[in-house]
């Protein structure tokens, strides 16, 4: 297809529209004289379970207005300082205009509290949504929340969901950064301030081809006006203690909403690696054996901050701007190396130790401006949204090893110096237009992002010389990319059915470029990625849906980079500048039962996956880690999944997955054979949670997690077990809590990875921090008791809307 071709496609999608059939309800707060009362807090909640709908607050009159309510039952209360109005059931089938909501007179202004009483974990028609505001995790940074969300397997410092890497959303907005500079930066961010995670596994049109899975971090947010604010810390006990400190404030008006939180978070870590080589001959016998074990200690000062403001301009226009700054700087990385080399009868050969120090910086700041205009036809609306991310990375490794004989006598020194900095800019722009049609709704949307980096690698200052580091090896890379994307999706209910049909288009224009190599790789595509999810849900008590997605898969900028990273000269990572798009199909069938059990069969092709491989060479006695595209890749299982109350305070969520894995790779230091690597495996995770006072204000929570085998590249890994066990408790009328939690309990959660094939033989074993315990406090001041924006009421108050 010609561009010419394709720009016409993305304009002729750019002509529709969406959104559903929606209703407004108006009405007033007043007290039991009929005064008005003016700022008093209005709350929408669905009648089925109590989640957050819509809020808003009422004027100086005492009126408020709720927009864009779908049809549906809900629940309605107002409160003013505490004091609340019987809630009011709602049938939405129309413009509701309501009566009075009256909030009696109290001589006593203390609030009553009341308790949330939602599920921990919901599981929804297209998502899994994990609910963590004011539970144990939370009292973590954001990226411990993520690890213990169900579904979610930390695999490298790699957030997978069923064996693809996820992509990260904050609040609906992607966050675009590698894995680690991901990693970094919800360290850096207070799990107090989420509100819950959604996992979507198979994103609809509207998201980014390439986005995979999706992990979503909704914030907490105010919707009353005032100001409240929180500080939070928590002490961690690992090897090393680990010190969090974070502070949150919420600030609202009639028309302003604003959030601004700050974390700072000194840690040192320390990791124990144990790996091993058997160097194979042309006999396919084994003539050296490498013992390598490493301990690489981290220290570092994380601080973030950040600030999220929404700005109605006036009943029809609103403006959000989202900014993140995230420091971390002058970060530090010891490794020790100690290799023994073996002969093929096992006896000592040689011996030699690395030491490695590595200083680093990162710098990462994001600016987000979003600006809604609602239109005059009800429920149509209009949205425009810029970004920009500016990232900044240095690093600078002085390593140096020492060889020995087998008696211990010095044989070689070799050293050098390596200075590597990246510089990125990302910036993208898009417009969205949604509009009810008919029964049903349609929605479509324009986005067009670039990426520039640049990255240099220096070597420097050597000492003796290697067959495998030389300062030929410096490099300046050229990463430039920028895609134009256009999506429209279709919705129609009717019946017992629910049907989504979408499409995007994307057009890709990218290039790398290595001065060293005088390579430069280029991409150059338009591709179509269509999407469908259909519905049926015959009784109330069963349902059954499908849905399809294609998605792709891009070189990141860094697996293109040909830089090598080295733990020693024999052992090194490596970009590789020959990287192309992989594209893939996934298929999901899904059957619910009552809204408690879940049952997911799933199949993917992931045609030529990018896979992380890592090859022996047996000549030159070196182990090299790469990115690669794999000749075929394909995963298939079945979910099974119970969320449930069991009694009044104890409440299950279990989910199970048996799957199968495999991918067919060329084994370029086996004569370029194909090979297919393949597993079965079983993933299962266990959550109770448990409400362990009659007032609600102490609780606990005891998680287990099991994975068995599962493929990692080339690697296959052995089973790991994970038992989780936390206590929280409520202090002061809910103006402080205190919490506990110890991981990893059983000491059982460090998988051994095995690559062992042809004429490969290798393995390794990580051994992070992954045992600790953390005792962390949180305490509110100011108007802390507002209500945020996914409380809910009492489960007494839903109780008299079904008797209704």
């Amino acid at each position: 297809m010609n561009r010419s071709t394709s720009f016409f496609f993305i304009a002729l999608l750019t002509s529709f529209f969406c959104w559903g059939q929606t209703y407004q309800i108006t009405g007033k707060v007043v007290d039991e004289d009929n005064n008005s009362i003016a700022f008093a807090n209005v709350l929408l909640l669905k009648a089925a379970d109590s989640t957050f709908i819509s809020g808003t607050s009422t004027d100086d009159t005492g009126q408020f207005i709720l927009k864009k309510i779908e049809p549906d039952l809900y629940l309605l209360q107002a409160s003013y300082i505490g004091i609340g109005s019987i809630p009011r059931a709602l049938d939405i089938k129309n413009d509701i205009s309501l009566g009075a909501l009256v909030i009696p007179s109290s001589t006593n202004l203390d609030e009553v509290v009341v308790t949330a009483k939602r599920p921990t974990v919901q599981r929804l028609a297209d998502r899994l949504v994990f609910n963590v505001e004011n539970s144990i995790v939370s009292q973590g940074s954001t990226w411990d929340v993520l690890r213990s969300t169900p579904g979610v397997i930390i695999n490298q410092e790699e957030l997978q969901i069923r064996g693809q890497q996820a992509t990260v959303y904050l609040n609906d907005r992607k966050v675009q950064l590698s894995s680690q500079e991901v990693r970094d930066l919800l360290q850096g961010f207070s799990g107090i301030n989420i509100n819950s995670v959604e996992v979507i596994t198979n994103p609809p049109a509207r998201y980014d081809a390439e986005d995979g899975p999706i992990l979503n971090i909704v914030t907490s947010k105010a919707i009353v006006p005032g100001y409240k604010g929180s500080v939070n810390g928590s002490i961690t006990q690992a090897v090393f203690p680990k010190y969090s400190f974070g502070t949150s404030h919420y600030y609202k008006t009639e028309k302003l909403n604003v959030f601004a939180n700050y974390s700072i978070n000194p840690k040192k870590e320390i990791r124990r690696t144990t790996k091993g080589i058997n160097f194979i001959n042309d006999g396919g016998n084994v003539f050296s054996i490498w013992d390598t074990e490493y301990e690489q200690i981290d220290t570092s000062i994380p601080q973030n901050a950040s600030v999220i403001l929404d700005y109605d301009l006036d009943a029809r226009n609103s403006v959000n701007l989202t900014s993140n700054v995230a420091f971390n700087l002058n970060q530090t990385r010891e490794n020790q190396l100690d290799n023994d080399i073996f002969n093929a009868q096992n006896q000592i050969d040689s011996t030699f130790t690395t030491l490695s120090n590595t200083d680093l910086d990162n710098t990462n700041v994001a600016v987000d401006l979003t600006y809604v205009h609602n239109l005059k036809k009800e429920g149509a609306k209009l949205s425009f949204n810029g970004h920009y991310t500016y990232y900044d990375g240095k690093s600078f490794q002085n390593l140096n090893s020492t060889y020995f004989d087998g008696n211990g006598d010095f044989l070689r020194d070799f050293g050098f110096n390596s200075d590597a900095q990246q510089d990125i800019q990302i910036i993208t722009g898009q417009a969205d237009y949604s509009s009810p049609l008919g029964q049903g709704s349609i929605e479509a949307g324009i986005k067009i992002s670039t990426i520039n980096s640049d990255s240099q690698l220096i070597f420097s200052d050597f000492v003796g010389s290697s067959d495998t580091v030389d300062a030929s090896q410096s490099d300046i890379f050229v990463y430039d990319e920028s895609v134009y994307a256009a999506y429209f999706s279709w919705v129609k209910n009717w019946e017992k059915w629910s049907m989504k049909l979408g499409i995007r288009g994307e057009l890709t224009d990218a290039a790398g470029t290595s001065l060293t190599l005088s390579e430069t790789n280029t991409q150059d595509f338009f591709e179509p990625f269509p999407s469908v999810y259909i519905l049926y849900s015959p009784s109330e008590k069963h349902s059954f849906s499908f849905d399809y997605g294609r998605s792709v898969a891009r070189p990141k900028y860094n697996d293109l980079n040909p830089f090598r990273f080295f733990f020693n000269e024999n052992d090194f990572e490596e970009g590789n500048p020959g990287l192309f798009p992989s594209f893939s199909n996934n298929f999901n069938l899904n059957y619910t039962l009552n809204g408690e059990f879940f049952f997911d069969v799933y199949y993917r092709d992931n045609g030529e996956n990018i896979a992380k491989l890592v090859f022996q060479d047996n000549t030159n006695l070196t182990l090299r880690e790469l990115k690669q595209n794999v000749t075929a890749s394909k995963s298939y299982g079945i979910d099974f999944t119970v969320s449930k109350g069991i009694l009044p305070f104890w409440f299950l969520y279990a989910y199970t997955s048996v799957f199968h894995e495999e991918e067919t790779f060329l084994a370029v230091e086996s004569g370029n054979q194909e090979f297919t690597a393949e597993v079965d495996g079983v993933y299962g995770y266990l959550a109770n949670y448990l409400t362990l006072s009659k007032d609600g204000t102490f609780t606990g929570e005891i998680t287990m997690t099991y994975l068995s085998r599962f493929l990692f590249g080339s690697y296959i890994s052995d089973d790991q077990l994970n038992l989780t066990l936390g206590l929280r408790k409520s202090l002061f009328n809910n103006r402080a809590s205190i919490s506990v939690a110890a991981e990893d309990l059983l000491e059982q959660y460090i998988p051994t990875y095995r690559s062992q094939y042809l004429n490969q033989d290798n393995f390794y074993r990580r051994r992070p921090e992954a045992q600790f315990i953390r005792f962390g406090f949180t305490y509110n001041f100011g108007n802390f008791r507002l209500e945020d924006n996914q409380r809910s009421i009492d489960k007494n108050e839903r109780d008299r809307l079904e008797n209704e």
